[in-house]
């Protein structure tokens, strides 16, 4: 199967969408591409709001959501590819990310300032 490159060039992203399993991409030609959401770990382990925050770059050939650090390419969704992040890298986002879910915990000197304070 061949493909064309002059479709892949031409292709800018209008619309996204991310489900729980799947990335949606709305082109300005008005061809929809789905790919699954597994495809891209780090939409996959963002939060919904993380997910729903995304930017064009430049004139729709990319996305790019800026609380998960993560960038795809129009061309390489065409094409059928998945990220391409190596298995370091992606240990080295994830050691660096607070859990979605989870609350700011005050710090050791914090929670005893609160302790002091509550037995006064």
């Amino acid at each position: 199967m061949s493909t064309s490159s002059v479709a892949t060039q031409m292709a800018a992203a209008k619309n996204v969408r991310v489900t729980d399993r799947t990335l949606v991409v709305e082109l300005r030609d008005g061809r929809v591409v789905s790919v699954p959401l597994a495809w891209y770990p780090r939409l996959a382990e963002g939060s919904a709001s993380e997910r729903r925050r995304w930017e064009l770059l430049g004139p729709g050939i990319g996305i790019h959501w800026p609380d998960l650090d993560e960038d795809i390419s129009v061309e390489g969704l065409l094409q059928g590819l998945p990220s391409g992040e190596s298995a370091a890298s992606l240990k080295t986002w994830r050691a660096t990310r607070r859990p979605a879910n989870r609350r700011l915990q005050p710090t050791k000197a914090r929670r005893k300032t609160t302790r002091l304070r509550a037995q006064r």
